[in-house]
């Protein structure tokens, strides 16, 4: 998620641990190791564009790296802030610890993909439940967390507890619920899908994108799964990628190649040809618009490259204003 979310959870599961007058420090300490895992995004290489792509979310978010990643932050911290507040060290890096853990667990409630059993297993973890940016999960959470700083009352930290673990658990229904409508307006139109998921759409929980797959075909369309009749905004569908027919002249050995692989091993498979845009490659799990097939990001692959040649990152930012004032509709319609 993003780095205020991660701090403001860093700083709750440290707070867990402290006594009343040590809740402020214990923030500090826990909000910044929360953010300390996403320290892989300065890994760049100005000759390989989608080098980020693959180490982002990745050794620093596993759950074998976070002894390592807290103790490092732990020495780090107890340095610059630990002596000065007399604290122990082993209190230090006990509210670095669970603040380093609670980066990873976080992130594997988005859509994105976090490589949590890395070196052991290279599948990225996604149980899909909240988006990457929620300001109604952050926002509660960081005012209740600085009350219990300031007035020093644990009070404050048990309500964040309970807030975060509501919100987190309404994400869990709400993704099953829409899953099941899904599966009920598949089977309308007489498809039996291969895979259907939910992702909820931009920013909250009240309408989710459904992405499933049928006879070579991604199929999206968004709904709202309230507690009444369910509401449905049938979207489109776009073919699958099919590397030997769509990209025919890709060399199988080329780096390009090697690029889609990457991608296509990010994406969960979910790929597919920009029809607006020639060989590029998009990633069908994310859009503004949850029943649109217009991407957020892609990579375009170029016919005349080396076979050393990488392939290029792109982000897609067409007609996003008009696509969140249609999503700010829907979540009032």
């Amino acid at each position: 998620m993003d780095p205020i979310s991660q701090a403001v959870l860093g700083g709750l599961a440290a707070q867990t641990v402290a006594k009343p007058k040590q809740l402020k420090y214990a923030f500090i300490m826990g909000a910044l190791s929360g953010m300390a895992a996403d320290a892989d995004v300065l890994i760049r290489s100005a000759s390989n564009p989608l080098i980020a792509l693959e180490y982002h979310r990745h050794f620093t978010h596993s759950l074998a790296f976070i002894p390592l990643g807290s103790l490092l932050c732990a020495l780090l911290l107890h340095l610059l802030l630990g002596r000065r507040w007399q604290l122990r060290f082993e209190l230090s890096f006990l509210w670095c610890l669970l603040g380093y853990a609670s980066h990873a667990l976080l992130d594997a409630c988005t859509s994105y993909g976090t490589r949590l059993l890395w070196p052991f297993s290279d599948a990225r973890i996604a149980w899909d439940t909240i988006s990457i940016i929620d300001p109604l999960f952050t926002l509660p959470l960081l005012v209740l967390l600085l009350l219990a700083a300031i007035k020093k009352r644990r009070l404050f930290n048990v309500l964040a507890v309970v807030w975060l673990c509501s919100y987190l658990g309404l994400g869990f229904v709400q993704r099953d619920r829409a899953i099941a409508i899904g599966a009920e307006l598949a089977a309308a139109r007489g498809h039996t899908p291969e895979y259907i998921s939910a992702k909820p759409s931009f920013a909250n929980l009240v309408v989710w994108k459904i992405l499933y797959q049928v006879d070579g075909r991604f199929y999206v369309d968004a709904v709202k799964p309230t507690f009444g009749k369910p509401m449905i905004w049938e979207g489109t569908s776009i073919k699958k990628l099919v590397v030997e027919t769509d990209l025919p002249w890709l060399d199988e050995g080329s780096q390009q190649a090697k690029d889609l692989a990457l991608f296509r091993h990010f994406s969960e498979g979910f790929v597919a040809l920009d029809p607006q845009v020639k060989h590029r490659v998009i990633d069908m799990r994310y859009s503004m618009l949850p029943n649109d097939i217009n991407a957020l990001w892609g990579i375009d692959l170029m016919p005349n490259a080396k076979v050393n040649d990488h392939s290029q990152w792109a982000v897609i930012r067409n007609e996003r204003r008009s696509a969140l004032n249609q999503l700010w509709a829907m979540l009032w319609e």
